[in-house]
């Protein structure tokens, strides 16, 4: 490579990152990012990461990384039909393919070492529609376009309904230069998309970068109930993530993924039993912030709810709002159970070492959960009814101590997988780049 530089960085110590953008209101996207970068930063302390966000123009940023202070540029880089933007993928893409002529997101692109793509953890496939695939998959042929290195971070991969964008995937899996699969279940379907052209040297089974997020108190301080019961080390205190999802449009979203229970009625009678046959406080935690009152919003949900079931003598509590999945870690270590719908906001006690039980839609959960020896704790609303996913969950909070058992032993060689595959992108990402550290 060249000696470019932007803003007074040399080409060598840049990075872009897409599929992992903070401003969404999802943590679990934020957490993605927060775990890339922290594994990035103990690897490469020179580094300047380029996050590609839903913001306008080029800003720097600097974020606080296991007490180490570090900088980043963010650029915005959007799927919208109005190309006269800057920040408009497919103007990002021609502009690169012309070496970065009048686009600055297009220029950091080109200068980057190498460029690692996360997919939002699940966004690469046509699950979600047509529009949503080309924003997921324009980055990523960009990159492939101009002949930066392209390592796929830990995500599922598919389904893929309509043979066209399948057979994109694959070209993408093909000419990547690393593909991690987060989860047994995963990496499946990630050589069923291979066949022939699956090379076990490239595509490999790893951990969702989740793992090596960090908790972290927030500054300002919790609630006063919530912060007496977390402090009680008599109280007992369950975690509840509510899907705005699934339970502001509860009918629509049971016919979208074919559901077999009723999902805001098992989120309403486990709290209710919770409230009736034990003395434990049940604490919502929102975990995906879009405006209130926007249908994805938990805490949209964690609100009705919580209006739906009364005060229950102030056993029930929603959680503040956070824009930093660490917060929400943090929270969520200090419990002695937690039940969640958003994966993400699972991972969180998982990694912390807390018993917790899914409720899921979709295979990626149940991989997840495996790969902590923890499948039994998934609930699908797919394949069991109301009940049954009611008593299910009930059993996971009677089974605590024995799944925290369980953790402990599981826990260390997966952060350990975690860390390992950090390792493996650093080595990949100086040898398919010449790069070399200042």
């Amino acid at each position: 490579m060249g000696s470019g530089r932007v803003d007074g960085l040399t080409e060598n110590t840049l990075v872009s990152v897409f599929g992992a953008a903070p401003d969404t209101g999802n943590l679990g996207v934020s957490a993605l990012l927060y775990g890339t970068l922290g594994g990035l930063r103990d690897r490469f302390p020179a580094l300047t990461p380029v996050v590609f966000d839903y913001g306008r123009g080029v800003r720097r940023e600097v974020i606080e990384l296991s007490s180490n202070r570090v900088g980043l540029i963010r650029c915005g880089a959007r799927h919208t039909r109005r190309l006269y933007r800057a920040e408009a993928l497919t103007r990002i893409r021609a502009s690169a393919r012309m070496g970065g002529l009048g686009n600055a997101a297009a220029r950091l692109l080109l200068r980057s070492a190498a460029v690692l793509d996360l997919s939002g953890g699940d966004s690469f496939t046509d699950l979600y529609g047509r529009w949503r695939f080309r924003a997921t998959a324009l980055p990523k042929l960009t990159s492939l376009d101009v002949g930066r290195p392209l390592f796929l971070l830990p995500q599922t991969y598919g389904p893929f309904s309509d043979p066209n964008h399948r057979r994109t995937a694959e070209m993408i899996l093909r000419r990547s230069s690393l593909a991690w699969a987060r989860d047994p279940w995963s990496y499946t379907q990630l050589q069923r998309l291979l066949g022939d052209d699956f090379d076990s040297t490239r595509h490999r089974e790893g951990v969702d970068v989740a793992f090596l997020l960090e908790g972290r108190a927030p500054a300002t301080p919790l609630p006063t109930r919530l912060n007496a019961l977390l402090d009680d080390s008599r109280a007992r205190v369950a975690g509840v993530n509510v899907s705005g999802l699934l339970y502001n449009r509860s009918e629509q979203a049971a016919h979208q993924y074919g559901f077999s229970a009723d999902y805001r009625t098992i989120v309403i009678e486990l709290i209710r039993r919770f409230l009736r046959e034990t003395d434990c406080s049940v604490v919502l935690i929102p975990h995906v912030m879009t405006a209130e009152g926007h249908y994805e919003s938990d805490m949209t949900a964690a609100l009705a709810l919580a209006e739906e079931l009364g005060d229950s003598q102030g056993r029930l509590v929603v959680a503040p709002t956070y824009d930093d999945p660490r917060y929400v870690k943090w929270l969520i270590s200090r419990l002695n159970w937690f039940c969640g719908t958003r994966m993400h906001s699972t991972i969180a006690a998982l990694s912390s070492g807390i018993a917790a039980a899914a409720i899921a839609y979709s295979d990626k959960t149940h991989g997840v959960f495996e790969t902590c020896g923890q499948g039994e704790h998934v609930a699908d609303l797919r394949r069991k009814g109301t009940r049954d996913i009611v008593d299910d969950l009930w059993r996971s909070w009677q089974a605590r101590n024995e799944a925290e058992k369980q953790l402990a032993a599981s826990l260390p060689a997966v952060i350990d997988r975690a860390r390992s595959q950090m390792d493996e992108l650093a080595t990949a990402i100086r040898t398919s780049s010449g790069m070399v550290e200042t």
